[in-house]
């Protein structure tokens, strides 16, 4: 028993710490090799911990961005299919004025990545910028700096950054865009949250308007951006309304939540994983809605006497995007975040995470099609 517990304890420092034989923690050291190869169709895969990524469609991933703890069974298996793991990437503001600290955090994170046998490293920052201040030139030499160091030391590494889903100084993140893309390999279009700012009437809409989300695409092309370095950004997840009213029983006014200047704001409600709207529908008072003006679906329930709606995103939603992106030649498409949908045994179940899963792939590309087991 106690010759047992030495023994696992060994494996686990091995694994955690890369000190056994070359330091790889896969059983084949092959799998510690970088990612160099490209495909022709990017599907990025935002994954937030524990072991939803068991059950992604591996035929479809092409990248999978960590944003939870590090997970070294996760690496070894993406290698195995061919998908980058990438680092998240945060810099605070304050930090990257100076081009010391920028310098040093850049090799910290490159040898971060070195360490843990990734393939580069996704820029998330978010922050406000504004126009033509020093933040908005250290930012670009940040990304610049980033993917120099990057592909450098780590030969065919990814670096990609994550941009609001429109280029119009959104929640007054007005960055150099053209500059960016440039230096990166690709920017991660997040077309979502798109009611951060209502400057209309103060009511429930869709997350990710159609005619709205393609619209900003075309602002980011023709700002000479190539359509190569866009990756569509789509939601899992919707938003839950509170009613002050519903009028003629579709039109929901909501509080008024004031942010960046705008009068109204989706702070009003609440993120709502696929995974729960999918049984929360079933029980609503209205079921699934289709709105064909946005192109989006969403439902009313009811709590004692206050009305709520929600909208999201679903397969139908989703492929109508994925249409554009090859219509347009975009890069490919990716969502936030892959531990939203449901991985249960439950078959209705499964097949509703399949359908969101095929969803991402437009017809003719070389996305492998997804089956229940």
């Amino acid at each position: 028993m106690e010759q047992s517990v030495v023994l696992t304890l060994a494996v686990l420092v091995c694994v955690v710490l890369f000190t056994c034989g070359s330091g790889c923690p896969c059983t084949d050291s092959a799998l510690c090799k970088p990612i160099t190869g490209t495909r022709e169709f990017e599907v990025f895969v935002f994954d937030v911990g524990k072991k939803d990524w068991q059950h992604y469609d591996w035929s479809k991933v092409t990248t999978v961005a960590t944003f939870g703890k590090y997970d070294a069974e996760l690496m070894c298996y993406a290698h195995s299919k061919g998908a980058r793991f990438v680092l998240k990437g945060y810099l605070p503001v304050k930090d990257i004025l100076d081009q010391a600290n920028r310098t040093a955090w850049i090799n910290k994170q490159v040898q971060l990545a070195k360490n843990q046998f990734m393939d580069g490293i996704n820029l998330d920052l978010e922050y406000p910028v504004a126009k033509g201040s020093q933040e908005y030139f250290a930012l670009t030499a940040l990304v610049n700096e980033t993917t120099e160091a990057f592909h450098r030391r780590i030969p065919g590494s990814q670096v990609t950054f994550d941009v609001a889903w429109s280029p119009n100084c959104i929640d007054s993140r007005c960055y150099d865009y053209v500059s960016i893309a440039e230096s990166c390999d690709f920017l991660f279009v997040m077309s979502y949250d798109e009611q951060s700012q209502i400057w209309g009437d103060c009511i429930a809409m869709a997350n990710a308007p159609y005619n709205q989300t393609l619209k900003a695409y075309l602002e980011y092309i023709r700002m000479n951006i190539h359509p190569k370095k866009l990756v569509m950004g789509v939601p899992w997840y919707g938003y839950d309304y509170t009613c002050v009213s519903l009028i003629e029983g579709v039109r929901c006014t909501i509080p008024k939540v004031a942010f960046m200047g705008a009068p109204c704001s989706d702070a009003a409600g609440h993120q709502v994983p696929y995974r729960t709207l999918m049984k929360q529908v079933k029980m609503s008072t209205s079921g699934r809605i289709w709105d064909d003006v946005q192109k989006a679906p969403y439902y009313i329930y009811r709590v004692d006497k206050v009305f709520h709606q929600v909208w999201y995103d679903d397969p139908q939603s989703i492929s109508l995007k994925a249409a554009y992106i090859k219509e347009f030649g975009l890069r490919g498409i990716g969502m936030w975040n892959g531990n939203l949908s449901d991985y249960g045994n439950d078959t209705k179940v499964q097949q509703q995470t399949a359908d969101m899963w095929n969803a991402l792939c437009p017809t003719n590309t070389s996305c492998g099609s997804y089956s229940v087991q």
